[in-house]
């Protein structure tokens, strides 16, 4: 969960999103040594009065700063194609999603079962229980089984949305006509908060996305009683 001043990212609840972070301090320490090398450079050349203005280039200087930034473009490079094919590979979900994008509320629909699907609204403020978050709420949490793939299917009905989830690094264009589509696991138990990340109209700050990782046997359990109650 997201606190003020917070500088960094949220935990991570998913293995994709413990990938980010560590390319997200991987690549915050290069940042860190190239603005401590050029600001020592800038430094230098202030405070020093030795000049030349005779000497016009350098080709070694110019071997130097043509190849050093190559290096560290490809170690960026790397480990970021390999994140970015890693968050695109769907292989065998157990369980497929289908989340649609309203003005301005979330539906889902588990298309494994038939007939199982369900609006999912902001909670009043004055619906909250003790402990609850205000405008992160809503009445129903999409429940997803812990350590399980999940295929999540994202399109939208009006007009863009996006579905993000920040915590299990999440973050999928909700298209109307276009059906895209992401992969997720929660790799612990909790609820997992977001929110549409695509400026969709007037109440587009109040449609909250709630994810529950559950235990596989609490998920059953939930999953038979909401079809007996469809």
């Amino acid at each position: 969960m997201a606190h003020p001043t917070q500088l960094g990212f949220q935990d991570a609840a998913s293995p994709v999103m413990e990938e980010l972070l560590h390319f997200h301090d991987h690549a915050l320490m290069i940042v860190l040594l190239i603005s401590t090398l050029v600001l020592y450079i800038i430094t230098a050349m202030v405070s020093s009065k030795l000049t030349n203005k005779y000497i016009l280039d350098s080709q070694e200087i110019e071997i130097v700063w043509t190849i050093l930034p190559a290096l560290i473009l490809v170690l960026i490079a790397l480990p970021s194609l390999l994140i970015l094919y890693l968050m695109d590979e769907i292989n065998d979900p157990h369980l497929t999603i289908k989340a649609m994008g309203h003005q301005w509320y979330c539906s889902y629909e588990y298309t494994d079962y038939e007939n199982f699907g369900f609006d999912s609204y902001l909670m009043p403020t004055q619906d909250h229980t003790p402990g609850l978050y205000r405008v992160l709420q809503t009445h129903h949490r999409m429940l997803v089984p812990m350590e399980t793939p999940v295929r999540v299917l994202v399109s939208a009905e009006d007009v863009l949305h996006s579905w993000a989830d920040p915590a299990l690094g999440e973050k999928m264009d909700a298209v109307p006509g276009r059906l895209n589509h992401t992969a997720l696991i929660a790799s612990r138990p909790g609820l997992l908060y977001g929110e549409c990340s695509e400026i969709c109209g007037a109440n587009h700050t109040f449609m909250p996305i709630v994810v529950e990782g559950v235990p596989l046997e609490h998920f059953v359990n939930w999953s038979s009683i909401m079809v007996e109650d469809a």
